[in-house]
């Protein structure tokens, strides 16, 4: 008997296939759930040993920060990144399907419940009665609380604007509201550390979203000669980014650890194991960032550069939650 095959492109009837992409979907869902584990577990492997105590619900407050700073980084990224295709000629003048609306939706309900804890005093809240959001007006994280709340409602409102300016706006008070709470006025030279901060963060979120928005948009584009461009725009951007994440987070890091005791602190305490973690993943992303950038160049085909980009990204990602863990750790003490 005759097998006939049918044509290509036509599915079997003998059952459904898997669906293009979900692969991709669920590797990424795998990819979320591993870093879901670095706040939840973090905070007890960095603690053991050091003789500090974490404040109630760090875990959770590390989770939220994560979702926070990941919520910051999609929409810098994405209008980044248009902005470099708009200045390319030739460009298939295509973008792909904004992620912002979903990650200011994320954002808000992360600030919410990391305004429900500065609420009750910075404890874990385990009813709606304990919440006192009018005591919020009465302290500066209060009302720097407030301010990321509202803002990511407003951005999550203004996501499908055509302006991208009314999608940014609400982005960059999240972003100073950041690095004015990460800083308090009884801090020695406040302004300066939340100065600090705020091109720390700003140029983390650029170089993380832009290279996933990079990622996202050649893949909408496909072989366009203008994806090569792109990428290679992008990087040389993205090495001024890294140079100045590098100056301002060295910098502030001096600030909380002077470097008389920086060795010891980056063994002894949380927060210098996590900052030491940071640093190695960082150095790892730079890596990756190197490799692509010299298939980029070299290889007869440059679009293979988007082989460790991805890579970059994933470590990227790894390094928002780790970031997120940082914060909700004790800051170390100023030894003398």
């Amino acid at each position: 008997m005759t097998l006939i095959r049918p044509p290509a492109g036509v599915a079997d009837a003998s059952g459904p296939g898997p669906r293009p992409g979900t692969g991709r979907a669920v590797a990424v869902l795998v990819l979320v759930a591993l870093a879901a584990l670095i706040p939840l577990l973090g905070p007890s492997a960095a603690l053991h040993g050091t003789g500090e105590a974490a404040a109630p619900g760090v875990e959770g407050i590390a989770l939220l920060r994560a979702v926070l700073f990941a919520a910051l980084c999609v929409p810098v990224g994405e209008a980044f990144v248009n902005r470099l295709a708009r200045s390319l000629p030739g460009g298939p003048g295509e973008a792909p399907r904004s992620w912002a609306p979903y990650t200011a939706l994320a954002g808000f309900v992360a600030a919410l419940g990391l305004a429900s804890v500065v609420s009750t005093g910075n404890l874990v809240p385990h009813g709606l009665d304990q919440i006192d959001v009018g005591g919020l007006y009465d302290s500066r994280d209060g009302r720097l609380a407030l301010v990321e709340v509202n803002a990511f409602l407003v951005a999550a409102l203004c996501a499908r604007s055509r302006r991208p300016a009314a999608r940014l706006w609400p982005v960059a008070a999240v972003i100073v509201a950041e690095a004015l709470r990460a800083h308090p006025t009884t801090e020695h030279a406040p302004l300066l550390g939340s100065g600090l901060t705020l091109v720390h963060l700003t140029c983390a979120s650029l170089w993380a979203g832009g290279l996933l928005h990079v990622l996202r948009t050649l893949r909408r584009w496909g072989r366009a000669e203008a994806g090569p461009a792109l990428l290679g725009l992008y990087a040389r951007v993205a090495a001024v980014l890294l140079a100045a994440i590098t100056a301002t987070g060295v910098w502030s890091s001096l600030r909380r650890m002077p470097s008389a005791t920086v060795l010891d602190q980056l063994t002894t305490t949380a927060y210098g194991r996590t900052l030491l973690a940071k640093v190695l993943l960082v150095a790892a992303v730079a890596l990756l960032a190197v490799w692509a950038r010299l298939r980029l160049r070299r290889a007869a085909d440059p679009l293979t550069a988007c082989a460790p980009a991805r890579a970059e990204v994933v470590a990227l990602g790894v390094v928002v939650v780790v970031s997120g863990l940082l914060t909700a750790l004790p800051l170390p003490i100023r030894w003398s």
